[in-house]
This record gives C-alpha cells, structure tokens and sequence, in this order.
C-alpha cells in the first residue's frame, strides 16, 4: 500500500455483518472502487470494438468447466440446481467465447462473474469478475492484444481518474509506466523462467510430470526480470487440457500468463485446432471425452485457430490500488456468506 494513502478499505472482518453495508457506505473507498468499475468496463467495451470483436451474452451455468481440469488447478466447481436441473456455475466463459468465435469470425468477449470452490484469501475470490475475449489466432497474437488491452485500460484509468487516484492512494506512477512502455513487455519460457528463479526454495512447485510457480517465484521472477512479464509454454500436466501443445512431444503448450501486482493477472493461450491433438490432451490429462462431447464435436465441424485469455477484474483492481487484499475489492462481498438459507440478515 502506497506510504502516502489517505483513501483506504473500511474494517469488515465479517460480510454478514450487519453494520458492513453502513461503514461501506460511509467510505470512500467503494466509490472509488465503483469508478473503477465504470472505466474498465467502457475502456474494454471501446479497445475490443476496435480490435473488431463482438460483445455476447452468455449464460452463468454450464455443464462443462473449464479450469479443474489440470493438475495444476486447486479449484473444484461450484454445482447448483437451477430449476430442478443440476448444473454447474461457470468458472470462465471460454468454452462459450470459442463456440461465439465460430459464430462472431473476427473473435468476441464479454465481462462476467466466474465462480470457483475454493476458500477466499489474500489473492482469490469464489466469486469474481472475468474479463474475456476470445480472437481469431494464435498466442503470439493474444500477448499482441493484451498487452494493448492492458495500457488502454491503464491509460483510461489515468486520463478519467489520475489526479483523484493519485491524491487518494498515493501513487500513479506503476501505471504510468505499463503506459508509456515502448513495445511489448519481457516474455520468457517457463523453463527460462525456472531457472530465473529455482535457487530459491518455494518458488517452483514440482510434483515430477508437472511444475508450476508458486506466488513466491512470480514475485522473485517480477523483482529479476521486471514489473511487467510474460511467461509461455508451461508443462503440459500444469494447465488445462484445451490449450494447443506447444512442441511434438506435446511436454509443454502454448499457454502464457501476464504477471504484474500481485503476480498472475492475465492468463490465457492457444487452443487445439487439430481435434486428433485435442483428444490426445484429454487422454494425457485422464479427461472423460464424453464429458466433453459437445467440445470435441465442434472442433470437428469448425476447426478454427483460436487463442483467449481471462483477466481478473479484482487482480487488476489491486494493482491499480496498489492494495495487497483482494477481499477488499468487490462493492458487495460474498466473502464468509453464512450456509444456512434463509439469511438472518437481508443483503443486496
């Protein structure tokens, strides 16, 4: 948090309680918050129109997740029942915004909640807002458009709300650079990365087939390389099927994230464009195809080469706050959401 903040989160150790609403209310903080909200939605709504993709309208439910489906995932899926039917809460739109990709040919995107099971902390929600697109193209091309969508969103946040940011929190000048940064941003492997940052312990998780930074490495790696990195080609065994391998003996793929802030923002990558490649995926990762039929089925009947990522609107939020807790984030919290229905304490 920046030495000089004057505008900071209201103390809410608890969401249920009943005073939350009033000290959010009575802070500055969520206005502030509330304006972010207004700029990054207006910014990606102008940057993807003029990148030619198509805003969608997807529903919230799914029968087929996308991220717990590799061994590097610590999310589970989070089941409802929705009219007597039992679904799924979607943990990201990307099936959807490659199935749109076939429908909008010059890509699409859409800003939503994702939902996943795991228990909040410093850097994760349950519940959270995806920004997403999806673009007709290969990784190479998706680091291309992030790294534009990333200094628009920066430099709108500047030119609508600089002066207010920078009297309330402090500081600017993290975003000033990622705006004014020349070119694209550094981009290694993960394997460069590894040995960037594997003489210190705890900064790479290696469970034998698989290897993955932990948050620790992507700090160091941040501290040694810069502020602003893009690591490709992780392990196979580490992300998710549907990303495309990234060499013959199909060890790594053509995935890549964006660390700055807190650590990883943006991730994304390549999808299977070869539906034989696709189902030699699902057969390394022990994924039932059936479960996916509908997946495979329209790689068949449209095979197109697609790439998409998915920024955490929150993560994002944190580093322009330059805040280090994300459960302070969200205008409405659900963190610590009482089990028992119906609630003592009527919400929004």
């Amino acid at each position: 948090m920046p030495a000089t903040a004057t505008v900071c989160p209201p103390a809410i150790s608890d969401s249920n309680d009943p005073s939350a609403l009033i000290k959010a209310l009575r802070s500055p903080w969520f206005p502030l918050v509330a304006e972010l909200h207004d700029v990054v939605l207006s910014a990606t709504v102008s940057y993807a129109s003029a990148r030619g993709l198509k805003a969608l309208y997807l529903p919230v439910t799914t029968r087929t997740i996308t991220c717990p489906t590799a061994l590097g995932s610590d999310s589970e899926p989070v089941p409802v029942t929705v009219s007597g039917v039992n679904t799924f809460l979607a943990d990201s739109m990307q099936f959807s915004l490659e199935y749109g990709c076939r429908l909008a040919r010059s890509g699409c995107y859409n800003i939503m909640p994702s939902f996943r099971g795991e228990e909040p902390d410093e850097t994760h929600l349950g519940q959270y807002t995806h920004s997403e697109a999806e673009i007709i193209g290969g990784m190479d091309d998706l680091i291309e458009y992030v790294n534009g969508y990333v200094k628009a969103l920066a430099a709108a946040i500047l030119d609508r709300i600089g002066d207010r940011l920078a009297e309330s929190r402090g500081d600017v000048s993290h975003m000033e650079r990622m705006v004014s940064r020349a070119g694209a941003f550094e981009e290694m492997s993960f394997e460069e990365a590894v040995r960037i940052v594997g003489d210190v312990d705890g900064t790479v998780r290696d469970e034998g087939t698989w290897r993955s930074l932990t948050r620790k490495g992507e700090q160091l790696l941040m501290r040694r390389v810069d502020e602003f990195v893009w690591v490709h080609h992780f392990d196979s065994l580490a992300v998710p099927f549907y990303q495309a391998f990234g060499d013959e003996d199909a060890r790594t793929t053509k995935s890549a994230d964006m660390f700055f802030g807190i650590g990883e923002v943006v991730g994304g990558g390549e999808r299977h464009s070869d539906v034989e490649e696709l189902r030699k995926a699902m057969a390394i990762h022990g994924v039932n195809e059936p479960e996916y039929d509908w997946y495979v089925r329209m790689l068949e009947e449209a095979p197109i080469r697609t790439a998409g990522f998915g920024m955490g609107v929150e993560r994002f939020l944190m580093w322009v706050l330059q805040h280090d807790d994300i459960r302070d984030i969200p205008l409405i919290s659900r963190v610590g959401e009482q089990k028992d229905w119906p609630p003592a304490v009527v919400r929004p």
